[in-house]
């Protein structure tokens, strides 16, 4: 719930939107999409970030590939660290309840190449 406050407060103090304005590019576009995606669901997790995005979409007239875009970069973005989503959290607590450890470091060595290969296979595939 507090992470739906905080994607509304953004929303309504177009912070994102005003960033995103001022460095220049278009909300719409491929490239920006998986980037702030990506990036920003590290911060707010996905589901919320898409709640934020969707209707910054719908009012630039963004096609599918658009929103198909929003949709695989949310998704892939869970597995940039740990923070990424809450079912990273969980597993690195059981893996701690069992006397292991999986670092931040660990997690991210892994994970940011991964979601890398995963942003430019999806990206491919959405321009052709």
């Amino acid at each position: 719930m507090a992470m739906f406050v905080l994607t509304k407060s953004i929303e309504d103090t177009q912070f994102f939107q005003s960033v995103i304005d001022n460095i220049g590019l278009h909300i719409a576009s491929l490239p920006t999409i998986f980037s702030v995606s990506i990036i920003s669901s590290q911060l707010l997790t996905n589901i919320p970030f898409v709640a934020f995005y969707l209707p910054l979409l719908i009012h630039t007239g963004a096609g599918i590939k658009g929103y198909m875009a929003l949709s695989a970069a949310s998704t892939i973005a869970g597995n940039f660290t740990l923070l990424g989503a809450a079912s990273n959290v969980i597993i690195v607590q059981n893996v701690e309840k069992r006397g292991e450890a999986i670092t931040f470091l660990d997690f991210a060595k892994v994970g940011i190449p991964l979601t890398f290969m995963n942003a430019v296979v999806y990206y491919v595939f959405l321009s052709l």
